[in-house]
């Protein structure tokens, strides 16, 4: 049993709206207060900042060199800051999340010798998709953060077996812990209407959507195929692609270019995603890789059929042919014709919709908490707080 509040602090990125930042404010606000004090790190601009900046009893660094692009002397400098964040607020523990944020901050907590270094691993930074020199190099550099951490979190039982396989911790040292959602904001279903009318979307029309952010990870451009491929087929139906990102301006001049200026809707970030999943027909993901993809448990707890490419994470939550369908990484041909069936057929959306939102209690962001909360308690047992061991808070 923890005798004091123990101090943590998270580490992430670049607060966009995204899993992992949804995942990391969703712990700094919950965790018990009566255990533990809260602090966060993170780069100084971000879609979810204001959010932060609204916890008031979580110590918030917004740290302007720390940003996703690698850029040596930049994060050479991030590091300075990180390191300043950790002796301003000397926690007893460290949790970072996210690649960038993942090596330098489990770096800085090395080097101010905080107790303990959780990391949490959101999916990783480093695959096929990349050049083998570029993947090596990124590989190699996750092999010797690796050796600063106490402890591993993982999304999915796929990124822990692929961590296994690639050398980067012992089974010893990982759990997997779901990144949990509010199940109930998505079961109440309300406000699709609304959405609808906004896009100028007829009630009864067929709606693809995907949320997802407008970069190489999600493979935006599948979607963009997808509806060409599809609206000719179902001259009424519309496709809603909720995200943004550096990938926009290809995805406009897509769209342009396939005619599907008055079907295919871009409205950039929403925080109605409730709402736009009530307005959908079916979800998509088109993903290369994913960690746990939060968007897909949102959509099934929605109560909606879900058609994604079934990648790391997919796997343990799409059950092909019950909740939805999976369809092979990359086919988008596949993605196009299973999509087509769905709109095709009623009966089968709404036989996959009736049992969308079972098994889902896993993901919940209140047993999220608790189950991080109960890993921190067993890594401090036996291990003599930061401030009891000289450091000033």
């Amino acid at each position: 049993m923890l005798v004091s509040a123990a101090r943590v602090l998270h580490v992430i990125t670049m607060l966009e709206l995204g899993g992992a930042q949804r995942n990391t404010l969703d712990t700094c606000r919950m965790l018990d207060r009566e255990r533990f004090a809260v602090g966060l790190a993170c780069a100084d601009e971000g879609e979810l900042l204001p959010e932060a900046r609204g916890l008031g009893d979580v110590r918030l660094h917004e740290l302007p060199s720390l940003r996703r692009e690698v850029r040596p002397w930049r994060d050479a400098r991030a590091v300075g800051e990180l390191r300043r964040a950790i002796r301003d607020f000397a926690p007893d523990i460290v949790h970072t999340h996210s690649s960038k944020a993942g090596i330098l901050g489990r770096l800085a907590a090395r080097r101010e010798r905080v107790p303990v270094v959780v990391h949490s691993i959101h999916g990783y930074g480093f695959g096929d998709h990349q050049a083998a020199p570029v993947r090596a190099a990124f590989l190699a550099v996750e092999r010797l953060a690796a050796r600063w951490t106490t402890a591993f979190i993982a999304v999915s039982e796929e990124n822990l077996e692929q961590g296994l396989a690639l050398g980067l911790f012992e089974r010893e040292q990982v759990t997997v812990i779901r990144s949990g959602i509010d199940l109930g904001a998505f079961r109440h279903r309300t406000g699709g209407d609304g959405v609808r009318r906004e896009l100028g979307i007829g009630a009864d029309a067929p709606l693809v959507v995907q949320v997802s952010c407008l970069k190489p990870q999600k493979a935006p451009e599948r979607f963009v195929a997808l509806a060409a491929a599809l609206a000719p087929r179902f001259p009424d139906a519309h496709f809603l692609l909720v995200g943004d990102g550096e990938l926009r301006p290809r995805l406009e001049a897509q769209r342009h270019a396939a005619g599907l200026g008055g079907r295919l809707h871009l409205p950039g970030w929403r925080r109605d995603i409730p709402a736009v999943l009530d307005a959908a027909t079916v979800v998509t993901l088109t993903s290369r890789f994913e960690g746990l993809p939060r968007a897909v448990v949102e959509a099934l707890a929605a109560g909606r059929p879900v058609v994604a490419m079934a990648v790391d994470g997919v796997r343990e939550v799409v059950r092909d042919g019950v909740n939805g369908l999976a369809v092979p990484p990359g086919d988008v041909g596949a993605l196009v014709g299973r999509v087509g069936e769905l709109l095709a057929d009623p009966a089968r959306r709404a036989e996959l919709a009736r049992h969308a939102g079972e098994g889902l209690e896993g993901f919940d962001r209140e047993l999220m908490v608790r189950q991080q909360e109960a890993l921190y308690g067993r890594l401090l047992a036996g291990v003599e707080p930061a401030r009891a061991a000289g450091r000033t808070s």
